[in-house]
């Protein structure tokens, strides 16, 4: 039985992370995640995307490097993650790939948002509870 397709959100990101998520699509990275669903929705977002200037993201909008607390809507659970590239994800510290399913399925969602995305368990969904750090809103520029 085939999976019905989730109609793409248009996600609001900066120029800088979407040049650098489209440069690791053309990565060797990016080879190890081939053929994989979920990817291929991101790479349409990509396409379909609202390039803003950092000052320009809406302070609730998830962002690479941004730091969410998700609720498990399943296992009623909350988990905090920094939406990290490749390179740097780690799983013990709480750092998410943007490659991994959860990862791509919440980059561009907003407090509130429920997120729904295959993960290995079978099918996830996730409620976006708060945005506790977006580097656009939170960084001080000079």
């Amino acid at each position: 039985m085939e999976m019905p397709v989730m109609p793409l959100k248009r996600i609001i990101i900066t120029k800088a992370d979407h040049d650098r998520l489209e440069e690791l699509f053309l990565s060797r990275v990016a080879d190890a995640f081939r053929n994989k669903p979920y990817l291929d929705d991101l790479r349409g977002e990509l396409n379909a995307a609202q390039i803003v200037d950092p000052g320009d993201v809406p302070a609730d909008v998830i962002t690479m490097d941004s730091t969410v607390r998700l609720r498990d809507m399943k296992a009623k659970e909350t988990e905090t993650f920094t939406l990290v590239y490749p390179d740097e994800a780690n799983v013990v510290e709480g750092k998410l790939s943007v490659l991994a399913p959860l990862g791509t399925a919440i980059l561009g969602c907003r407090v509130g948002d429920l997120v729904r995305r295959q993960v290995p368990s079978g099918m996830g969904r996730w409620r976006v509870e708060d945005l506790l750090f977006q580097p656009e809103r939170d960084s001080i520029t000079a």
